[in-house]
């Protein structure tokens, strides 16, 4: 597990999927300012990145949910993962929507499902978690019993861990900011100034960089 974590934190630098910038904070579109600032698209567009991904997304469901029959990606950024990950363990795939399509069927989960299907969701990224159970919470709506939810990276923030204990969903991922942060360093991406900064952030987000 931690060799996967440290091998998918250097890839995600390696690409500049990750950019780390303490002292030119990105704006995310929450209003937080934030020093790093995560795409995973990024990884499908590198053949190596992109079948490393998949490869460890497979093996982690067959481990942590081996009867896991049915893969669903969270739109839109885990669309192309998951359907990667479904073909490699051979299973049907489908996706959930942030919402209803306002036209057509109207349907929010795209592809086909059965009731009591047990599911293993794929996500690309996990911030404070929101839209990521929202995912969850319509699959479980849809009468889908999912297993868990699997994602590349996290913030880790504590109020994501929060929302996920109190939905009672089961989160994985395959790296995790303090990894990324500590191969930033010793890599020399970063300083040690800027891995203070990063720390800092970490601890209050929503109040960092604002004028005093």
């Amino acid at each position: 597990m931690d060799d996967i974590a440290n091998r998918t934190a250097e890839y995600l630098l390696q690409i500049n999927a990750i950019k780390l910038q303490p002292a030119k904070p990105f704006t995310w579109a929450s209003g937080w300012r934030s020093p790093i600032y995560c795409d995973n698209r990024m990884t499908l567009s590198f053949p190596e990145v992109r079948a490393f991904i998949r490869d460890a997304f497979a093996e982690r469901v067959r481990q942590l949910y081996p009867d896991a029959g049915l893969i669903a990606g969270v739109a839109t950024g885990a669309i192309a993962h998951g359907a990667l990950v479904a073909e490699r363990l051979g299973l049907p795939f489908i996706y959930v929507r942030s919402g209803a399509k306002d036209h057509g069927l109207g349907n929010q989960i795209e592809g086909y499902y059965q009731k009591g299907q047990k599911v293993v969701v794929i996500e690309d990224l996990i911030s404070t978690g929101g839209s990521s159970l929202g995912a969850v919470r319509v699959l479980r709506e849809a009468g889908c019993e999912v297993l868990g939810m699997i994602a590349i990276f996290t913030y880790g923030f504590g109020k994501a861990a929060d929302a996920f204990s109190n939905e009672q969903c089961r989160l994985d991922t395959l790296s995790n900011y303090n990894t990324l942060v500590d191969k930033a360093a010793a890599s020399g991406y970063i300083t040690h100034e800027d891995v203070e900064a990063l720390k800092e952030w970490r601890t209050a987000p929503a109040e960092w960089g604002r004028e005093k």
